[in-house]
């Protein structure tokens, strides 16, 4: 990562969360000074108090259905950079709260750009949405930049929702201000990784197993999902955002060279590693050192697709990204991380371990 992010402002909605909580730590390491927007940690353990991640930041515990708290949030601290996770991401979660999921993920989203708006001084927004924001039909290939936006279940619409809004606002709006703000739309895999306690997620189901030496029940051991450590989507998006700002050294502005990259992006891994959930389940087991009992649950259980890949060739040839980390290496970090909490290690020293050797995966 360079020298970039030393010293930047940067707004982190989510950090409370799996992945706000991963990318907290990363740019804290990265010298960048960050405030973090979000809900308390709705799980008990969370990576957010494990690892201590609010000791290096600014942490304000708010609402993004709350517009006053999210402006108030962007006019005190003034960020240059915007980093939008914070979200309601959990499929079955929103079949039993649509409201709130729609309430979430679209209308905070228009409170924190309408924020952005009227509050100048952004140069860079990212906004988190998901692969499953695409009309999935449930077809071989990835899904492209460019294929159509849907979703059956109100998780999946929401994230279609989301990308409209960012794109209104981008076009409507942000692109035409003064300064210009660039702001791009990131869509990454299933992200898995250390300290995700999340309800209905299958490797959080089988760590729990683990740790508690309890049977795992699993609901469709045949889909296939595109499988990726956190950090490689993290990296995504921090690549992202650095080619969405552009410092020229009379302006401080941003340029158009930022609105080259002021559009939508795949972060998904390698074409190997979409797995069906029966196949994560046996390479999970041949790591752990207790053996545990798989049942099959067969429900009823609210509608999931079975196929989904996305397709990241743009990332890769445009931003130069692509994904470290394979399955094998995943499932071994994950696993390690786990361990380490299960013997009582201080799961900051552990977290940041992993980030510097990721990154060190990135340099060499």
């Amino acid at each position: 990562m360079g020298s970039f992010w030393h010293g930047k402002r940067v707004l982190l909605t989510g950090h409370t969360g799996f992945k706000g909580s991963w990318l907290a730590l990363w740019l804290q390491q990265a010298g960048a000074d960050v405030v973090g927007f979000a809900l308390a940690p709705d799980t008990e353990p969370s990576l957010f108090e494990l690892a201590r991640v609010g000791e290096g930041m600014t942490s304000i515990l708010g609402d993004l259905r709350d517009p006053e708290a999210v402006r108030s949030a962007v006019a005190e601290h003034q960020p240059q950079i915007v980093l939008h996770l914070a979200a309601q991401a959990i499929v079955r979660e929103s079949y039993a709260n649509p409201v709130d999921t729609y309430a979430t993920n679209v209308m905070g989203t228009v409170h924190l750009l309408e924020a952005i708006r009227r509050h100048p001084g952004a140069r860079v927004v990212v906004v988190v949405t998901s692969d499953k924001c695409y009309d999935n039909l449930e077809i071989e290939r990835g899904y492209r930049e460019d294929d159509a936006l849907g979703g059956r279940d109100p998780y999946s619409s929401s994230k279609g929702c989301t990308e409209l809004v960012a794109r209104s606002y981008r076009d409507s709006f942000l692109a035409a201000a003064t300064p210009p703000v660039a702001l791009a739309t990131a869509r990454a895999g299933n992200v898995i990784g250390g300290g995700d306690w999340g309800r209905d997620r299958l490797v959080p189901d089988i760590l729990r197993a683990f740790l508690g030496n309890q049977p795992l029940r699993i609901r469709n051991p045949a889909a296939t999902r595109p499988w990726q450590h956190v950090l490689d989507p993290l990296a995504g998006y921090l690549t992202l955002a650095e080619h969405l700002w552009h410092d020229d050294d009379t302006s401080k502005t941003v340029t158009s060279n930022g609105a080259a990259f002021s559009e939508a992006w795949n972060f998904g891994p390698a074409d190997e590693d979409p797995l069906p959930v029966g196949a994560m389940v046996e390479r999970m087991l041949e790591r752990w050192d207790v053996p545990i009992k798989v049942e099959f649950d067969p429900g009823p259980h609210p509608h999931e697709h079975h196929l989904l890949r996305l397709d990241p060739t743009k990332a890769r040839q445009r931003l130069g990204w692509e994904a470290q980390l394979q399955v094998p290496e995943t499932l071994d970090w994950i696993v390690e991380w786990t361990r380490a909490y299960r013997d009582g290690a201080d799961m900051r020293t552990v977290t940041e371990a992993q980030i510097n050797r990721y990154q060190s995966t990135l340099e060499g």
